[in-house]
């Protein structure tokens, strides 16, 4: 609602003064009864059209068709009026508002000047033009004309302005609701590559593991019973593990491995489990003092750690894998050594692991570099911020 809009009110009660005020000066007016009847009647026909049909056109939609019935109902009461009674032209200072308000600039200054004149046309009608009060009714109307259209305008502007605010707070309020809808479905899309990148880095390596432990102990069962125990309590190891990083994320915690122990426990345990569940021989080497680090950024060298080794175990066929913790300027470097069979990195992989490695190395202000070539195995650096 604008401010137009707001104070409407206002104008409904100076409607009713000025109509009952201007009602009372013509039966207090001297003249004959039938005059004043008249009067009455069409001034009361100007209150009735304004009320069965100005209201709506004031404070409805713009039309884009002119009001020709109305405005003409309210011209001929008004001529009426003034024919019968002079003072009846007091109501001016409601029909010059109203066509303001029901018509464009330009026609309703035309009407307002006829309306205005029609108090000394009707006078010279009534008694000719040797009356003594047209010296002065005539420079009275020229002025009431000027200060009628400057109103007229004036008021014009006021509406339109009043109504184009509206009109833009409205657009605003558009704008916001689209940008909270789209903050939403932005906030979504993060969430679900969030959940995305975690599952991948957690579940899904520990599924692969549990799948490739339940193959090797299909095939040592009958050869290999001790192997077979112990490839089963891997799996079973891994099945709990995986638990754990389940309820990790359904409570937004910290992954399961650093709530037990520190980066470098977890570290070392992800070399050791790759040894124990693929039989590659791996070595992990830390130098420190390391810098203490976010849990933030923690979890995202850890992360890349899981996807490091676990991307070896996959598709590198290699035999020897180092990984390496170091401190540098203003932050850690991890490096992830294998003997495999290499690839290209110029080449898309059309995984998830390295993109979803580098997403996290870039929230945190940190950098993924790959070296690699075919038969030349490969080299992860992850490097971050303290």
């Amino acid at each position: 609602m604008n401010a137009w809009e707001r104070f409407f009110w206002l104008w409904e009660v100076l409607f009713g003064i000025t109509f009952a005020a201007t009602t009372a000066l013509v039966l207090l007016e001297g003249g004959t009864t039938t005059d004043k009847t008249v009067a009455i009647l069409c001034l009361t026909g100007v209150g009735v059209t304004y009320l069965v049909r100005g209201r709506r056109l004031i404070k409805g939609p713009d039309y884009e068709y002119t009001p020709w019935l109305f405005v003409g109902v309210m011209m001929l009461f008004l001529a009426g009026a003034s024919l019968a009674s002079t003072t009846s032209s007091f109501i001016l200072f409601l029909i010059c508002p109203v066509l303001y308000m029901t018509l464009t600039t330009k026609t309703a200054s035309i009407l307002t000047t006829a309306a205005v004149l029609m108090g000394p046309a009707a006078s010279i009608i009534r008694g000719g033009f040797d009356q003594p009060s047209l010296r002065i009714l005539l420079p009275m109307t020229a002025i009431l004309i000027v200060f009628s259209l400057l109103a007229g305008r004036y008021t014009s502007q006021i509406i339109d302005q009043s109504k184009a605010r509206a009109a833009l707070i409205e657009q605003l309020e558009a704008s916001q609701a689209e940008v909270s809808r789209l903050s939403r479905e932005a906030g979504m899309a993060a969430e679900r590559e969030r959940m995305a990148r975690e599952i991948h880095d957690t579940l899904a390596q520990g599924f692969t593991s549990i799948v490739t432990l339940t193959q090797a102990i299909e095939s040592e069962m009958d050869t290999d019973p001790k192997a077979a125990r112990r490839h089963l309590e891997l799996a079973a190891r891994t099945a709990r593990e995986n638990l754990a990083e389940a309820r990790a994320m359904v409570a937004a915690q910290v992954p399961s491995a650093l709530a037990a122990a520190s980066l470098e426990e977890a570290l070392r345990r992800q070399v050791e489990r790759l040894t124990e569940e693929a039989g590659i021989e791996a070595a992990i080497a830390i130098k420190g003092p390391l810098p203490s680090l976010p849990m933030a950024t923690e979890v995202v060298v850890l992360r890349g750690a899981q996807e490091a080794l676990s991307n070896i175990r996959k598709h590198s066929r290699a035999t020897r894998v180092s990984l390496r913790l170091s401190a540098m300027d203003g932050g850690v470097r991890l490096g992830v050594t294998d003997d495999g069979i290499g690839f290209d990195p110029a080449e898309p992989t059309g995984g998830f692991g390295l993109a979803g490695m580098r997403t996290r190395a870039n929230q945190v202000g940190g950098r993924v570099k790959v070296e690699s070539g075919p038969g030349a195995g490969t080299t992860l650096e992850l490097e971050v911020p303290a």
